[in-house]
């Protein structure tokens, strides 16, 4: 069933969850929103909001290193205690986030660092190309806002698909995390090395050391 925004808004005030999290459990609900806090409850989602707002100093910067050292990754995950910090789970969870940032390359955690002169820009160009595609101009800025969307989705972070489980993204992976654990987990930072970005490569022209020695 068709799911409206203001339910989705409410349902998100009651337990903090992500809003497409709470627009799955109303689907679910059927749109009953007080089912669709038990749904959420029983998916840890909910518990999860609660423990967000604690503070999480303690953690681990986890390393991945792929294809024989051409991709290196470091990511900072806080939690709140030492002893969380050194369990095996949340060390799995670490390798797993720096696994992915190693295959996926976000450039952000979450969208609220990317830099607001980028995000104009970036509209711009896809105002640009609806335009070139025919598209009248009444609709273009609906258009551009969800193609936006599908910006953040591929260069933030807890917004990706996660690439073990694409049926969840990273937040929902965190959220079920700090439910299972017990403590509110935060992925502050990364920074991801691929051999030879950002530099050109040279490309020697033969043909033309020649012709230059034989014109000389």
């Amino acid at each position: 069933m068709a799911v409206s925004a203001s339910a989705v808004k409410e349902l998100r005030e009651k337990t903090g969850a992500g809003m497409l999290d709470c627009k799955k459990a109303l689907e679910e609900a059927n749109g009953d929103i007080s089912k669709a806090v038990e749904v959420l409850r029983e998916k840890g989602l909910a518990a999860a909001a609660n423990k967000a707002g604690r503070v999480a100093t303690e953690g681990v910067v986890e390393s991945y290193i792929h294809g024989g050292g051409r991709i290196g990754v470091l990511v900072e995950i806080n939690c709140e205690t030492d002893f969380v910090g050194k369990t095996d789970q949340f060390k799995e969870f670490a390798r797993d986030i720096a696994m992915h940032i190693a295959a996926s390359s976000p450039r952000y955690v979450a969208r609220e660092e990317v830099p607001a002169e980028e995000i104009e820009k970036e509209k711009e160009i896809l105002k640009a190309q609806a335009l070139n595609e025919g598209k009248p101009e009444k609709i273009v800025e609906k258009m551009v806002e969800g193609r936006i969307g599908k910006y953040y989705e591929e260069f933030c972070l807890l917004e990706q698909p996660f690439i073990k489980d694409p049926d969840k993204t990273i937040a929902t992976l965190l959220k079920e995390k700090i439910s299972t654990i017990g403590e509110n987990i935060s992925i502050r930072r990364f920074v991801r090395y691929e051999l030879g970005e950002g530099m050109e490569k040279k490309v020697d022209n033969f043909v033309e050391e020649v012709m230059a020695q034989v014109k000389n």
